[in-house]
C-alpha cells in the first residue's frame, strides 16, 4: 500500500490514503479525482481507436509501467475500465486518419494494485475470484494459475487492452475464468479483426508479441517502448505522405501532363509493352514457357519446373540479361507465335523454346535458341535422361546457353550454375510441385498452405536440399506476413532460410528472407546494417532472378532506403516487364515519394497487366485513400469488384474503411458485402 501511494507519476492517478473500517475490516484508498471517461467507456460511445491514438495511449501506460518497475509494483489489473481519458473529445468534424496530432491525448492509470471486490453478477469485464486477482478477459495466463507475476503479466494485459481498443472486441471470448482460460490455451488470436480495423502490420506483430502465452516470449518495458515508437513514425510518415496529397490535389492532372511530357520512356516502353529495338542488350534472353509433351497432362508443373530452374540458372550470370518466367508466361500455347514480335516486347535479343516429355523415369528435352532479329537459329539440342540425372539438366542448359550468346561465366558462376540442387529425385518432383503453387499470381492462403506441404515434403525427403528450405522458408514468412502473425512462423522461417545458407552460402533467397524477418525485429542501427548485408548479398548472387530483385526493391522500399529502391525497381521492370507485381509494388515506392502521378501510372500497368486480378484492384482501391483520400476513387475500384469475391474478407473492410472515411459509421460496421454506398 505504501508503495503505491508513494508512486508519482503524470500518467498514474495519485493515491492520497489507504485505510481500513474498523467496523467491517474493508481496506479502502482515497485516490485523485480523475474527471474524464475510461477508455471502454469512450470506444462504447465512438467504437475503436485509430492506430496512432492508441499507439499515444500505450506509450503513456508503458511510461507509467516503467516508473512502476522500478518501485517493484505491478497493477494486476490493467483493462480499458481502469484507463481514464482526461483529454477533451476530438472535434467531431475532425476527419483526419488520427486525431492525436490535434488532441492532447492523456490517460492516466487507476486502482493500482488494489484488488477489486466481488460483485453480485460477475462478467468478463470485471471479476475477482477466489485467489485470483484481476480481470480473466484482460488477465495474463500466469495470472490463472497463481504463478508469480511481474511486468510482463501488465504487459500481457496492455495487449488485451490495445486491442480492444483497435477492435471493439476482447481478444479471448468467454464469461467465466474457465472459459477465457479455454479460449487462451486453445484459439489462435483472431488476427482478421485487426486486419478488417486497418492496424498495421508491424503494430500487429508487436501485438501478438506482448500476448504470447510465456512470459519471457513478450518483450520487456523497454523493447516495447521502442517498437511502439517504431510503429508510429512509421504511421506518421506515411500520414505526412497522405497531407501531401491532399494538398496537391488541385495539381494532380498538371503532374499527369507533365509526367507524360517529361517522361516518354515511360509513355513509350512500359505502357506499350514493346521496347526500343536499338536498346536492347545482345547478351539477353527469354525462356518460352516449356511445351508439356507428356501424355498425363498433369505433368504440365514439371515441365514448368524445369524452365523455372532454367531461368534461375540464368539469372546467376551477371553477364546476362534474362527476362523473368512471369513476364513470359502469357506466351504459353500462343498460336503462330511472332518470335521477333515477342523479343521486342520484352526486351531481348535471343528466344529460347523448348519441350519437356516425361514418361515413367525417364525424360527427354528438346530446345532451340534462336536470334530474334533475323529468326536465325543459333543452337539446338535434345535430352534424353533419367529423373535423376535430369536434376542437373538446368545447369548444363544454362552453361550452353551462356556459351552460344557469347555471355562469359566466372569460375564461382560456372560452379554455382552446375551445382546439384538435389541427390533424391523425388523430392525434386515434390519441390517442382510446391513452385508451381507459389508462383500462381493470386496471393491466397490455399496456395501458400499448398505451397508449404510441398516444401515441407521435400526438405522430408532431403534435409539437405537447400533450396527448398529457402522456398519454405518464403512461405512461412509469407504467411506470417499475410495471414497468420504467430512468432512461431516467423521463427521457423529463420531456421529455414539459416540451414539454407548453411548448406550452401550462395543461396540468393535465404539472404533475401533473413533481411525480411530481420525487419521484423526492433530498429536499431546493427539491424539496418545487418539486413541491408543481406539485400546486397542477394541481389550481388542473382542479379537476374525477377522476383528476387522486385521483393529486394519493395525491400528497400519499407525500410527508406528509397534512391537505392528506385534503381533496383529499374531493374527489375527491364527483367520482368509483364509482372504486374512489380508494377504494384513500384507505386508503393511512387507513393512514399509523394509522386501520386507516377503511382497510379504503375497501378494501371499491374491493373492491366492482369484485368481479372482481384488483388491488383483491392490494392488501387484502398491505396487511393491514403494517396488523395478520394472515396469516390476507391468506390469505382471497389465496383469493378465482381460479386461473391472476397478473399479473407477483404473487400469488405475495404467497404468498411471507405464507410469510416466518410463518417458512415452505422454502414462501417455492416460485415455484408453490398453495400449501397
Amino acid at each position: 500500500a505504501r508503495a503505491a501511494a508513494a508512486l508519482k507519476h503524470p500518467n498514474v492517478a495519485t493515491v492520497y490514503h489507504f485505510g481500513i473500517r474498523e467496523e467491517t475490516g474493508q481496506c479502502f484508498c482515497a485516490m485523485e479525482l480523475v474527471e474524464g471517461e475510461t477508455l471502454e467507456m469512450r470506444v462504447r460511445r465512438t467504437g475503436p481507436l485509430d492506430a496512432l491514438t492508441t499507439i499515444e495511449i500505450a506509450l503513456q501506460i508503458t511510461s507509467a509501467l516503467t516508473t512502476a518497475e522500478k518501485q517493484g509494483l505491478v497493477h494486476r489489473d490493467l483493462k480499458p475500465a481502469n484507463l481514464m481519458f482526461v483529454a477533451a473529445a476530438p472535434d467531431a468534424d475532425d476527419s483526419s486518419p488520427s486525431k492525436a496530432e490535434k488532441a492532447d491525448t492523456v490517460v492516466k492509470v487507476i486502482d493500482f494494485g488494489v484488488a477489486k471486490a466481488l460483485v453480485e453478477k460477475p462478467d468478463a469485464m470485471g471479476l475477482t475470484h477466489g485467489g485470483f486477482v484481476g480481470t480473466p478477459a484482460f488477465a495474463s495466463p500466469e495470472q490463472f494459475t497463481n504463478a508469480r507475476v511481474d511486468v510482463r503479466s501488465d504487459i500481457y494485459s496492455l495487449g488485451a487492452t490495445l486491442w480492444y481498443l483497435l477492435t471493439g472486441n476482447r481478444p479471448f471470448q468467454g464469461t467465466t475464468i474457465e472459459q477465457i482460460r479455454t479460449s487462451q490455451r486453445s484459439r489462435a488470436l483472431p488476427i482478421e479483426q485487426l486486419k478488417a480495423a486497418r492496424v498495421p502490420s508491424r503494430l500487429i506483430s508487436l501485438l501478438v508479441s506482448m500476448l504470447a502465452p510465456e512470459p519471457a516470449a513478450r518483450p520487456d518495458v523497454r523493447a516495447l517502448t521502442l517498437q511502439l515508437q517504431d510503429c508510429r513514425a512509421q504511421i506518421l510518415d506515411r500520414w505526412k505522405i497522405v497531407k501531401r496529397f491532399a494538398l496537391a490535389a488541385a495539381l494532380v492532372t498538371l503532374v499527369i501532363v507533365a509526367t507524360v511530357l517529361l517522361f516518354p520512356q515511360m509513355r513509350n516502353q512500359p505502357l506499350s509493352g514493346a521496347a526500343n529495338t536499338s536498346s536492347i542488350p545482345p547478351k539477353s534472353i527469354a525462356v518460352l514457357p516449356f511445351h508439356n509433351l507428356s501424355e498425363e497432362k498433369e505433368n504440365a508443373f514439371f515441365a514448368d519446373g524445369i524452365q523455372d530452374d532454367l531461368v534461375t540458372s540464368l539469372a546467376r550470370i551477371k553477364g546476362l540479361k534474362v527476362v523473368s518466367r512471369s513476364s513470359v508466361a502469357s506466351y504459353r500455347d500462343l498460336p503462330g507465335r511472332r518470335l521477333r514480335a515477342i523479343a521486342q516486347e520484352l526486351g531481348v535479343g535471343a528466344v529460347l523454346e523448348g519441350s519437356v516429355r516425361r514418361t515413367a523415369n525417364r525424360v527427354l528435352v528438346n530446345v532451340q535458341l534462336t536470334d530474334a532479329t533475323t529468326e536465325r537459329q543459333i543452337w539446338s539440342d535434345r535430352y534424353d535422361r533419367t529423373l535423376e540425372d535430369s536434376i542437373t539438366l538446368q545447369g548444363q542448359l544454362a552453361a550452353e546457353i551462356a556459351t552460344a550468346l557469347a555471355a562469359k561465366l566466372s569460375p564461382e558462376e560456372k560452379a554455382q550454375v552446375e551445382a546439384k540442387l538435389t541427390n533424391n529425385p523425388d523430392a525434386y518432383v515434390v519441390y517442382l510441385r510446391g513452385r508451381e503453387f507459389q508462383m500462381r499470381p493470386e496471393v491466397s492462403r490455399d496456395n501458400f498452405v499448398a505451397a508449404e506441404q510441398c516444401y515441407r515434403h521435400a526438405v522430408a525427403l532431403d534435409p539437405r536440399f537447400a533450396l527448398a528450405h529457402a522456398r519454405l522458408a518464403e512461405i512461412l514468412q509469407g504467411r506470417y506476413e499475410w495471414f497468420d502473425h504467430q512468432p512461431a512462423l516467423l521463427a521457423e522461417a529463420r531456421t529455414h532460410a539459416e540451414e539454407a545458407l548453411r548448406l550452401d552460402p550462395h543461396c540468393g533467397q535465404a539472404h533475401l528472407l533473413i533481411a525480411k524477418i530481420l525487419s521484423w525485429s526492433v530498429k536499431s542501427i546493427e539491424r539496418d546494417k545487418a539486413m541491408k548485408q543481406e539485400v546486397d548479398s542477394a541481389l550481388h548472387l542473382l542479379p537476374n532472378d525477377g522476383y528476387l530483385v522486385m521483393i529486394a526493391a519493395l525491400f528497400q522500399t519499407d525500410m527508406d532506403w528509397l534512391a537505392e529502391a528506385e534503381a533496383t525497381f529499374q531493374r527489375a521492370i527491364e527483367i520482368n516487364p509483364r509482372e504486374p507485381k512489380v508494377f504494384y509494388n513500384y507505386a508503393t515506392l511512387q507513393a512514399k515519394k509523394g509522386d501520386v502521378a507516377k503511382a497510379r501510372w504503375a497501378s494501371d500497368r499491374s491493373l492491366e497487366l492482369a484485368p481479372e486480378s482481384v488483388f491488383f484492384r483491392l490494392f488501387r482501391a484502398n491505396e487511393e485513400l491514403l494517396w488523395t483520400g478520394e472515396v469516390a476513387r476507391t468506390k469505382k475500384f471497389l465496383a469493378e469488384i465482381p460479386a461473391g469475391k472476397d478473399p479473407d474478407g477483404r473487400v469488405t473492410a475495404a467497404y468498411c474503411t471507405a464507410a469510416v472515411y466518410e463518417r458512415n459509421f452505422p454502414r462501417s460496421s455492416t460485415p455484408a458485402r453490398g453495400l449501397s454506398f
